[in-house]
């Protein structure tokens, strides 16, 4: 149980990160001083926003079950000295970094249906002008056992440890691979995904390393239609990324669809991950943004 929850929660996550990233650019562009010596390319979900989603599960007489709650923020941060990042030509030492953070945790009848408890955070360091992941690193918690793992990335080569933090004398995990051009982890993937356009038939692909793997995402945008939705009836397109099937980064059978306002906002107002064991929804309840952090709005149920 304890691999399939793993899996399901890896699709869940590619989708919510998703979300944060096209309502990210939502949000008011960030200026930035253009002179050569500094410029450094600036991305509207650097302001800080967080973003709150609800998870739910059905599957038979068990209809949209609460199941999790998401938390993703994005904020630009001073890079350490040295970083040298991806290997990317033109990046130094002095260039900021984007801190990308999604952690996902397990709620209410879900955790006592399958007795398990579950939280799983997850950290990218990226290249704000180049768009590649610098550093990745994962908490994954299900119940008493902890995995912690880290990727690093440098001049066409990954390295993937993991390690249980609860056992000193466990031999960590290892793994290597190469890749060509940028990369991304499941987190930044996505937010680089967000930023291209979405034109009905159009196919995207990305590059994603997970778990020391390094995986071609194919990204379809698939048809657009009016929906009623929390912000009203819109007209939404729908992207499918193809992260299941034999060679994708999930092997069983799935599907993953994720809609978004058909406008320059591009918000994502429902996603739906189809699989063997049920079926998830997603839902984005809450947006705080850095001046209405002191007074957040409440929920909708």
């Amino acid at each position: 149980m304890n691999f399939q929850i793993r899996y399901l929660l890896l699709a869940v996550a590619f989708v919510l990160a998703s979300f944060s990233a096209v309502l990210a650019q939502s949000a008011k562009p960030i200026k930035v001083d253009n002179s050569p010596s500094t410029f450094t390319r600036s991305h509207p979900f650097e302001s800080g926003e967080e973003l709150i989603y609800v998870a739910e599960f059905s599957r038979l007489l068990l209809k949209k079950i609460d199941i999790a709650d998401f938390r993703f923020s994005a904020a630009r941060q001073e890079s350490p000295q040295g970083s040298g990042g991806s290997g990317s030509p033109t990046s130094t030492a002095s260039d900021d970094t984007l801190k990308l953070t999604g952690d996902i945790s397990s709620k209410g009848f879900f955790s006592k249906l399958f007795n398990l408890t579950f939280r799983e955070r997850v950290e990218s360091i990226v290249d704000p002008t180049f768009f590649t992941v610098q550093k990745s690193k994962r908490i994954d918690e299900q119940g008493k056992r902890v995995r912690v793992s880290e990727t690093t990335y440098a001049r066409g080569k990954l390295f993937w440890i993991e390690r249980d933090p609860n056992n000193a004398t466990r031999v960590p995990r290892t793994a290597t691979a190469s890749f060509t051009g940028a990369i991304q982890d499941v987190l930044s993937a996505v937010y680089y995904l967000r930023t291209q356009p979405l034109e009905i038939g159009k196919k995207l692909e990305v590059t994603i390393s997970d778990s020391g793997r390094v995986f071609q995402v194919p990204v379809l945008v698939v048809e657009k239609k009016r929906m009623k939705t929390v912000l009203g009836r819109v007209e939404a397109v729908r992207v499918d990324p193809q992260v299941f099937g034999a060679n994708g980064m999930l092997g069983a059978k799935g599907q993953v669809s994720i809609w978004f306002t058909n406008d320059t906002r591009r918000i994502p107002v429902n996603a739906k991950i189809k699989t063997e064991y049920g079926t998830f929804d997603i839902t984005l309840r809450k947006v705080i943004t850095p001046s209405a952090k002191n007074s957040p709005a409440k929920m909708k149920s």
